[in-house]
């Protein structure tokens, strides 16, 4: 399975693990699945950073290059094809970083891992 984290998974990930659900951990730990980051995740932790709502050990550059090499994650680009897809969205979320982890999610054929309740209201699947 193809496993996109929400941002706030990929935050729990490198700091409170304890957040992270039973599930998540069994899924991480089984080496049967391919967990992904939108750029448009580290678009967001680097605004949040910069306006002083985020503390980040490790620039972001950094911190994704460090889970790549330690945790095999990929990085998932935003394409033209996940950006035309958010006009097909209906508007039941607003933010526009979860709008575009959607759309990759469906055009990508990709699970999404979140504990958002607002990713529901769309048809993408979720797993927490």
């Amino acid at each position: 399975m193809k496993l996109l984290l929400d941002t706030h998974i990929f935050l729990w990930m490198n700091g409170d693990t304890s957040k992270l659900s039973e599930h998540f951990k069994m899924l991480s730990k089984s080496g049967e699945h391919d967990f992904y980051l939108s750029v448009a995740s580290a678009w967001e932790m680097q605004i949040k950073h910069q306006l002083g709502k985020l503390l980040l050990e490790l620039p972001i550059e950094e911190l994704v290059n460090k889970n790549q090499l330690e945790s095999d994650l990929q990085l998932l680009s935003i394409e033209l094809p996940h950006i035309s897809y958010l006009e097909q969205l209906p508007r039941h979320h607003n933010d526009p970083f979860d709008r575009i982890i959607i759309a990759q999610a469906i055009i990508e054929g990709m699970t999404i891992v979140t504990v958002d309740h607002a990713f529901a209201d769309y048809s993408v699947q979720v797993v927490w």
